[in-house]
């Protein structure tokens, strides 16, 4: 049996750090594991122009432990009113590696996100003139459309028309949820990959709504049925260059999570690779954990994979229920199972 597996640091290619004191709380748990990260921005202002988004890769630079070795990796927020040329700037600096799509409504701080995707056109061609990513979250916002539906619904209506007005352009189907995603990405030329999180490899809709509402599993996209969850394992553990991790590490403080209307998501960045090597091995497939964490991701987006590497040793692990804030606790993601992977 396999006491220590090493593997080259992992990224983590969707991440929400906030800003202020939680980003300040939060970070330290990404870059204690992750070499780099895709930081969402969804702020609120949202990061729409690249000035906007150095001053706040500024920020989370000047929220790193002193040593941290970690590298943020800016996006803009596609907004319709996105100027093509500010976004084209920015990414020949090197300054962004994407832009996220969000649709109107669709999640946490998104209100300024897109309605209209005529309006988006003259941007969507220069981001695949220029090669730049983008970034979906793929949901419909249609209130006749049932949530468990969003995703596969989302693939029609907005993101196959995406794709077929633009081939060139280079897209993410971030946090996917469904066997119709999963199939769908496998279809696709290279120029399309998917991201799939830690808690929708181990969670399903009976976690949020069996025996009771448990806010703290409570994400979106929403968690589906169990065929689903197992559609993403498949995914995740194949080798499948296509996928790779994207943690949508989400903080919120209890507060939050248990109002009557309580925010999504689910914070895990600080036992992501406990659960990962759990879920990896129960598949017998450990030995495709690296190309998911730490390989299929820089390859996508063009980039080498870390140099640096990371252990980890059966042992269980030890982290916090709770990381404290100055506005209240976070929850820490509890994947409802025992983990015997510590990172060393």
């Amino acid at each position: 049996m396999t006491q220590t597996l090493t593997l080259r640091r992992p990224d983590d290619w969707h991440l929400h750090l906030r800003d202020g004191d939680m980003l300040r709380a939060v970070l330290p748990h990404s870059a204690a594991h992750f070499a780099r990260a895709i930081i969402m921005p969804n702020l609120v202002p949202p990061v729409v122009t690249g000035a906007q988004a150095a001053a706040y890769r500024d920020r989370i630079l000047a929220a790193l432990p002193i040593g941290a070795d970690f590298t943020p990796l800016m996006t803009l927020y596609l907004t319709e009113d996105t100027d093509p040329d500010d976004v084209a700037a920015a990414h020949a600096s090197g300054l962004i590696r994407a832009v996220k799509l969000y649709p109107a409504g669709a999640t946490t701080n998104s209100a300024s996100g897109v309605s209209d995707f005529s309006r988006v056109a003259p941007m969507l061609e220069r981001m695949a003139d220029i090669g730049l990513p983008l970034c979906t979250h793929g949901e419909v916002t249609d209130p006749a459309v049932d949530i468990f539906d969003r995703e596969a619904v989302f693939i029609d209506r907005v993101l196959d028309p995406i794709r077929r007005d633009y081939p060139g352009l280079r897209v993410i189907l971030e946090h996917i949820t469904t066997e119709d995603a999963a199939d769908y990405v496998r279809s696709a030329p290279e120029n399309l990959a998917a991201t799939i999180t830690t808690h929708h490899l181990v969670i399903n809709r009976n976690h949020i709504l069996a025996g009771g509402i448990r806010p703290h599993y409570y994400c979106l996209p929403v968690a589906k049925r169990e065929t689903h969850r197992l559609a993403l394992r498949r995914a995740a553990t194949s080798g499948d260059p296509r996928f790779f991790l994207g943690t949508d590490s989400a903080p919120h403080t209890d507060a939050n999570k248990l109002l009557p209307c309580g925010c999504a998501g689910c914070f895990t960045a600080p036992n992501t690779l406990s659960i990962l090597a759990e879920v990896f091995e129960q598949d017998a497939a450990l030995d495709r954990l690296e190309a998911f964490t730490s390989l299929n991701g820089p390859a996508f987006y063009g980039l080498p994979p870390n140099d640096t590497t990371i252990t980890l040793v059966r042992t269980p692990p030890s982290y916090p229920m709770h990381i404290p804030t100055p506005d209240g606790p976070v929850t820490v993601f509890d994947p409802d199972m025992a983990l015997n992977w510590s990172v060393s």
